[in-house]
């Protein structure tokens, strides 16, 4: 079996097992009556599926020969960056936390695997473009969006898809705020891991 081969394979065996996990999980969620919108709201949910796309889309790519864009290997930078970000907020902040209704093997998917998957993914065919420190803000347009959403609809709602972003539960807003920044301070540092790592590995996979 090919690298090529490999990577093909791989990108639409976990692309579509990341589908089936969220798909699993949301449709728990609906048959206890729980609301929709909330679950369309975890950061977790959210870049699953945008990794899910991610995969599929690359995948099909290396099939059928066509090389990545330099907007292609940023987008796959930021699918990657979020996932690892909530593997290790997962692990630091929300391990030995009550999941509710969570089906445990799609807590193992989307925390765990996926994260690391992605990581792999890169670190096994690192983007054609060469990255520049700018492109990091491109990384963080998403997770800053999803910030700024889930505080004002939270404000409206009285709903926070977690603890650490919960005034009523972080210690007011104060707590808020340094969690946001503590988890920002990671997704940077990671940023530049990916960055570096990018850069200075070679691809596997030519096409």
């Amino acid at each position: 079996m090919t690298k090529r081969n490999v990577l093909i394979g791989g990108r639409f065996f976990f692309g579509l097992l990341t589908l089936v996990a969220v798909g699993t999980q949301l449709a728990v969620h609906i048959s206890l009556g729980f609301d929709v919108w909330n679950f369309f709201s975890y950061f977790t949910n959210l870049s699953n599926l945008f990794a899910a796309a991610v995969l599929l889309i690359s995948g099909y790519r290396v099939l059928i020969r066509k090389r990545p864009t330099e907007a292609d290997d940023v987008t796959r930078g930021t699918a990657t960056i979020a996932m690892a970000i909530v593997g290790i907020v997962f692990g630091a902040l929300l391990t030995g936390q009550d999941l509710g209704s969570m089906v445990p093997w799609v807590n193992f998917v989307v925390h765990y695997l996926i994260p690391v998957v992605m990581v792999a993914d890169w670190l096994f065919q690192p983007p054609r473009a060469r990255l520049e420190a700018r492109h990091i803000w491109y990384w963080l347009i998403y997770p800053v969006f999803y910030l700024s959403y889930s505080l004002i609809r939270g404000a409206f709602v009285n709903w926070y898809p977690y603890w650490f972003i919960d005034p009523s539960r972080a210690g007011g807003w104060g707590g808020v705020v340094v969690f946001a920044l503590a988890i920002t301070v990671g997704f940077v540092v990671v940023s530049f891991a990916m960055l570096w790592l990018g850069n200075k590995l070679k691809r596997q996979v030519d096409y």
